[in-house]
């Protein structure tokens, strides 16, 4: 198969969350139609303390309820993904993280979705008195809960968010030794 040509972005819709581009695409003997959904990079971050992990309950519109997911959000212009990582989680848990290491970079989707997305853990940080400094309005709850109860609430669709199900077993698999992050990859 030879590359497409591939024609520009043209911008549909944008707010300051998000781009919607149409993108045609030429194979040759037929076209395809893009519409690509821009939210820039997304980075988050795995807590650990002991056994446990660091969960935040937020609403979700599409399911019209609370989520259990890690710590994350959108990397700002002046900052590295890590950077975005320890913010994020400071602000919605009220933990102060530091030195995030890369766990694994991956992309949503290939066609559709622009959204690169870098996923760090931690177990250095700390906490403040009774978590007070997180956004009540964005998050509701948070809760260190065992990784192995993480893992079954990923088959029981107590998780249903693939950021964090991405994330969760990705850090399980790396504490078996199963994934170590290579030095051929960005890691923000």
């Amino acid at each position: 198969m030879k590359k497409p040509l591939v024609g520009p972005r043209n911008l549909v819709y944008e707010n300051p969350y998000q781009k919607i581009f149409r993108v045609e695409a030429h194979f040759g003997q037929f076209s395809k139609e893009y519409y690509v959904l821009a939210t820039g990079r997304k980075a988050g971050i795995v807590v650990i303390r002991g056994d446990q992990v660091l969960l935040v309950r937020q609403y979700r519109l599409l399911i019209d309820q609370v989520s259990w997911e890690i710590p994350g959000g959108k990397v700002d212009e002046h900052e590295t993904p890590a950077e975005a990582a320890v913010r994020e989680c400071f602000e919605e848990s009220g933990i102060q993280c530091s030195k995030p290491l890369p766990l694994l970079f991956y992309q949503p989707g290939l066609d559709t979705s622009d959204n690169p997305t870098y996923l760090f853990f931690t177990d250095n940080f700390s906490e403040t008195v009774g978590n007070s400094h997180f956004h009540p309005d964005e998050v509701c709850d948070i809760e260190w809960i065992p990784l192995s109860r993480c893992i079954d609430m990923i088959g029981k669709h107590d998780i249903v968010d693939s950021f964090s199900i991405i994330a969760l077993l990705a850090y399980q698999s790396h504490l078996l030794g199963h994934l170590t992050w290579s030095d051929g990859v960005d890691n923000g």
